[in-house]
């Protein structure tokens, strides 16, 4: 079978061209500018979970895994009726969560890390592939344009290496610039029998966690990727094909800076929300008005008495009691689904979901 000899990192090639380093520039700015705002914001797991949420949606859309917000409201919320396409979401929002959790305590991001990460996403132990992978094929004449590494040894040696690269510390070239190439790489390498793409995905946001270029996992490109998909799947091939390493770094920079200008906006109004919600209920509700609740009810598009009662330590009933009087004044909507009843931020779903209709 054809098999390309994929070349250990770094490239033996300059990446750093005058074209890469303007778009690095503004990449770099608007990536500081997300960072610093986001920095400002005293519970920043409301953000990440709005933003993991859609990234999770995203990413898995890619990979024709397609699930709408309702659903995903219902898996989220733990409750019966979700499609198997929104509970994999979900999976891969936990991995999300996870490798995030490994990157902080740890300081650096392994292989076993990944493969960790990839069977939560595929609910699978099977790690890294033994058998071929899956070949891409030019669609006019169905000729093999490029098969990933086989071979379990070969493929831990490229992960070995690629490790390496992602922990080294080079001051000799910009971390965005390695991101495009660490992307690059993982996805070429395709250890995995499945998930490939999302992980790769997932490794990304790590990666600028890692590097300290952010501080929650609040940047993802998989809108950006879907939106310029053909360019991606191109720009790959000719990186493989012809070592045209430019463009395809260029493509991975300006889709930072756009995600990185789009993110903000996004935080900035969910904010923006969580300000307006908590003035209002104080001035109609003060009795039932603490910054600890405000938390609850943006920590996720919905809430269960349950929650309230354990994160306020009070009474199931005056948890109730609560949920009822801020769905009277219209600050929550309510479903029952099975045997639960589910409170839906309304709010907080809007803004999110305002993002699918601009897509």
């Amino acid at each position: 079978m054809f098999e390309q000899k994929l070349p250990i990192l770094p490239p033996d090639i300059e990446l750093e061209s005058k074209l890469v380093l303007k778009q690095l520039a503004r990449s770099n700015r608007a990536l500081a500018e997300l960072k610093g705002y986001a920095d400002t914001i005293p519970n920043k797991h409301i953000l990440i979970n709005a933003v993991l949420i859609n990234e999770a949606k995203d990413s898995s859309a890619i990979e024709n895994i397609i699930t709408t917000y309702d659903d995903l409201y219902k898996a989220i919320s733990d409750a019966s009726g979700a499609s198997s396409a929104a509970k994999e979401v979900v999976n891969y929002r936990t991995a999300l969560w996870q490798g995030y959790e490994l990157v902080r305590a740890h300081k650096m991001l392994t292989i076993n890390m990944i493969i960790e990460l990839q069977g939560i996403i595929e609910k699978s132990r099977a790690g890294v592939r033994k058998l071929p992978g899956t070949v891409l094929r030019n669609e006019k004449n169905n000729e093999i344009i490029y098969a990933p590494p086989s071979g379990e040894t070969q493929i831990y040696e490229l992960l070995s290496n690629l490790e390496k690269y992602i922990n080294d510390e080079d001051h000799d070239i910009d971390p965005l610039i390695k991101l495009a190439v660490i992307h690059y790489q993982f996805e070429v390498i395709h250890p995995f029998y499945d998930g490939n793409g999302r992980t790769g995905r997932i490794i990304n946001v790590l990666y600028l966690v890692l590097k300290e270029l952010l501080d929650s996992p609040i940047l993802y490109l998989s809108g950006y990727i879907i939106r310029n998909k053909s360019d991606y799947y191109r720009l790959l091939q000719e990186v493989q094909t012809l070592n045209k390493w430019e463009e395809w770094i260029v493509y991975i920079l300006t889709g930072i800076e756009e995600t990185a200008n789009e993110t903000l906006k996004l935080v900035k109004r969910i904010n923006a929300e969580v300000n307006m919600m908590s003035a209002e209920i104080k001035e109609r509700l003060p009795k039932i008005y603490s910054k600890e609740l405000i938390e609850l009810l943006f920590y996720e598009f919905y809430t269960k008495t349950v929650y309230i009662e354990t994160g306020l330590n009070i009474t199931r009933k005056t948890a109730a009691n609560y949920l009822s009087a801020l769905e009277k004044e219209g600050f929550l909507i309510s479903e029952k689904i099975g045997k639960e009843r589910i409170y839906q931020n309304k709010r907080l779903y809007d803004i999110v979901k305002t993002l699918e209709v601009n897509r």
